[in-house]
């Protein structure tokens, strides 16, 4: 029992060696002159490194062999004299320091900062599956769409009900937006797009192409607990704001039955990004030792170089899967691509050969729908079942204004021509 309170007095506060003997000397009822020797080796071994749980510092108190050896010569001497009641404070890493982040420091601040009532934050966090177990459509709180992938397979689109959803945004605004990006990371980042991300491998002589397996479920909730923790967020607030951004799935898969980041969910893309952090860093440290250009966009993952790149590019790519092998992610490996010039190099849909432009085939084809929606009326082209077809035909031609202005100007005084139901004639 004394092992338990005196991890937590080494958790709360300052993770300083005078705070961490003065709370210890507090809940021991006593300055034992073995406490500060302690200390040190505790801040020693958790200098910069992520905040750990209570059980974590229990496991290095236990393991320690000065604290072995005290409580040895004095275990009948050692008891709690008392709790500590006050309520963990923020712990970021050094970089987080510059993010201002919202101090949430216990389980009362979050349900008040979130409008909530503690009883509500377990409900929505749900960190024992009950939900799950529970299987019942209505207690969910998420509506479920199963979509088929092309190469085969399913992708699982798990939307967030509108109460949780406001949460997520929330969570998203005020705390993982203010988390920076990497450079090489263009989905889901302000101020870049798909365009962006493919744009640095225009005219290169060679062409990588990379695609993540299962990339939101690979995240599993005990990362993104282990990132709020290390954004600075004791251990009880950080699983109650995993808990929230993360879904364990009622589906025999057992990708999707273990609580994961669900694809749907707002906070979801910038978890991943962060989660992705390290990963980016080794891949940029690996292209650049090849001479060669890397970034990614959500799943996709492109690089690209000269002749010396091209010489070493399938080696290239198997240190990149090893790689991304480390870090808990998986290559789809039937997706690699080695694209050299002389033929069609394509990122994300786009061609990077000369410059970035949309693929012929996909402009061929809207063009075509465009004008059948002309000739013969939108309803016969909406083979999808769009809800919105007018929104999502006026999506893809403003994808192609950004990515080639003259091509999307052509397609949208097509689009202008159609005559919409319920909309006057002229």
């Amino acid at each position: 029992m004394h092992v338990i309170a005196l991890a937590r007095s080494f958790l709360a506060g300052e993770p300083t060696i005078d705070g961490i003997v003065a709370r210890a000397s507090g809940t021991l009822g006593r300055r034992w002159r073995w406490l500060r020797p302690l200390a040190r080796r505790y801040v020693a071994a958790t200098q910069g490194a992520t905040r750990p749980r209570v059980r974590e510092v229990v496991q290095f108190l236990l393991q320690d062999p000065g604290f072995r050896r005290a409580q040895s010569a004095h275990f009948h001497k050692l008891s709690v004299a008392q709790w500590l009641n006050e309520a963990q404070r923020m712990q970021p890493v050094a970089a987080a320091l510059q993010w201002d982040l919202p101090a949430i420091e216990s389980i009362g601040d979050l349900a008040r900062w979130l409008e909530l009532q503690p009883r509500e934050l377990d409900w929505f966090a749900d960190l024992k599956g009950l939900l799950y177990r529970a299987k019942s459509p209505r207690l969910s709180h998420y509506h479920y769409r199963v979509l088929e992938k092309p190469s085969g397979g399913m992708r699982l689109i798990e939307a967030p009900k509108p109460r949780l959803k406001e949460m997520q945004r929330r969570i998203l605004a005020e705390i993982l937006e203010k988390v920076p990006a990497h450079p090489a990371v263009h989905g889901f980042v302000k101020g870049r797009s798909i365009q962006t991300f493919a744009a640095p491998h225009v005219g290169q002589r060679v062409v990588l192409r990379m695609d993540l397996q299962d990339f939101f479920p690979a995240f599993p909730a005990a990362r993104i607990q282990t990132l709020f923790r290390t954004l600075g967020y004791p251990e009880s607030v950080a699983d109650l704001l995993g808990g929230i951004c993360t879904n364990a799935a009622p589906f025999r898969s057992e990708l999707y039955r273990r609580p994961h980041l669900p694809q749907g969910a707002p906070t979801s893309p910038a978890l991943a990004n962060i989660c992705t952090y390290r990963a980016d860093c080794r891949l940029t440290g690996l292209a650049q030792s090849a001479g060669a250009i890397y970034t990614r966009y959500a799943d996709d993952l492109a690089f690209s170089g000269g002749e010396d790149f091209e010489r070493r590019v399938e080696r290239f790519s198997t240190h990149a899967a090893v790689i991304l092998q480390e870090e808990g992610l998986s290559v789809n490996h039937r997706k690699t691509r080695i694209m050299r010039q002389g033929v069609r190099q394509h990122l994300a849909g786009l061609v990077v050969n000369e410059k970035v432009n949309v693929m012929r085939s996909d402009y061929d084809h809207l063009k075509a729908i465009l004008t059948n929606c002309i000739r013969s009326g939108p309803g016969t082209q909406n083979r999808g079942s769009h809800p919105d077809f007018r929104a999502h035909l006026e999506g893809h031609v403003a994808f192609a204004e950004m990515i080639h202005p003259a091509k999307g100007a052509r397609l949208r005084k097509l689009l202008e021509q159609i005559s919409w139901p319920g909309e006057p004639t002229s």
